[in-house]
């Protein structure tokens, strides 16, 4: 039976937290891995609290509230509950799945293991073409902050490329498309990319709030 690329990003994702236990550092400042995982947990369980997520203001502080009170709770009955996998209802949609579960999951996991000195994960094939996917169909919204430049984004050896956000003057990043999407959701500093352009507009996506 083939797994869903997803679920094998949540399961690798839960192996590692197990290992590191609930004091480890993530890419996420001041978040450790207790405070990732109680995140994760509340994405697929809380729906009253879940849309402060990406909802900004009152709900999101609402959220953060009960974040922090999950994260109070026992780390392995976390994992544990991030490991059974998606509960009935919207998150084992098909879509969802493929496209924001395994974003979140994909980058978390990456979140994690950059922070603890794992490197780079060997490329496979067909992870790299639904992260390609998910960079071409989620890139304008991500971007969507982005001010008076353009956007360019290349998958390194490749022809493919998508326009993220239209403009002049231009960037290009270039890299395969996990680091992409990385670089998408925030993580600039982490993501193992080519950028270029003139030395503003550089700057300028550089300092740019990417992401949810």
């Amino acid at each position: 039976m083939v797994v869903p690329f997803d679920a094998r990003e949540r399961e690798a994702l839960c192996d590692l937290l197990a290992e590191l236990g609930p004091d480890a550092p993530t890419v996420l400042t001041p978040w450790t891995t207790r405070d990732l995982v109680a995140h994760l947990v509340l994405r697929e369980h809380d729906h009253l609290a879940a849309p402060g997520l990406v909802v900004p203001g009152r709900w999101h502080r609402f959220a953060d509230r009960r974040t922090a009170e999950l994260a109070e709770g026992e780390f392995a009955a976390l994992v544990d509950r991030l490991r059974s996998g998606p509960p009935l209802g919207f998150f084992r949609i098909g879509w969802v799945r493929g496209f924001a579960s395994l974003n979140e999951f994909f980058v978390h996991h990456e979140d994690v293991r950059r922070a603890n000195g794992l490197g780079l994960r060997a490329s496979e094939p067909a992870l790299e073409e639904a992260l390609w996917r998910n960079v071409r169909l989620g890139s304008w919204y991500l971007a969507r902050r982005l001010r008076g430049t353009g956007l360019e984004l290349h998958w390194a050896g490749t022809s493919k490329t998508v326009q993220a956000r239209r403009g002049q003057p231009a960037v290009r990043i270039a890299g395969p498309p996990g680091e992409l999407l990385l670089y998408l959701f925030g993580r600039q500093d982490a993501a193992q990319v080519e950028v270029s352009g003139p030395a503003s507009a550089v700057e300028a996506v550089r300092r740019a709030h990417l992401g949810m």
